[in-house]
């Protein structure tokens, strides 16, 4: 007899439809956060300094948008990644992901008004 054990197999989960949608919304959430920072930041360029048309200021509502958005594209994009390379834990990872959005937009509105206060 063998003493060597057998390492039991382990089989993935095939992909469902379900899932798949899942991780295509997040991702295309990412590229509407993407499309909305780049046409701010276009508009900005385009209006202020190209055109020299309007004068548009850096204030504290204009920064936080520009933030605001530019993060949650990176973690929505993030979370897409993560859940494409481990979809057993994707209920987890979505949890947390939403725990991190509410937490990250509490910290962002009371650094806003302490600014402005």
């Amino acid at each position: 007899m063998s003493k060597v054990k057998k390492k039991p197999i382990i089989r993935q989960k095939s992909t469902t439809e379900l899932d798949v949608k899942f991780e295509k919304i997040i991702h295309f959430s990412g590229w509407l956060f993407i499309l909305a920072l780049a046409g701010l930041l276009g508009g900005w360029v385009l209006f202020d300094n190209i055109l020299d048309m309007i004068t548009l200021e850096l204030d504290a509502l204009t920064f936080s948008i520009i933030i605001f958005t530019g993060t949650n594209a990176a973690i929505s994009f993030g979370l897409a990644s993560k859940i494409k390379n481990n979809r057993d834990k994707k209920r987890e990872y979505f949890l947390d992901w939403i725990i991190g959005e509410f937490l990250f937009c509490m910290f962002a509105v009371f650094a806003i008004a302490a600014y402005q206060w």
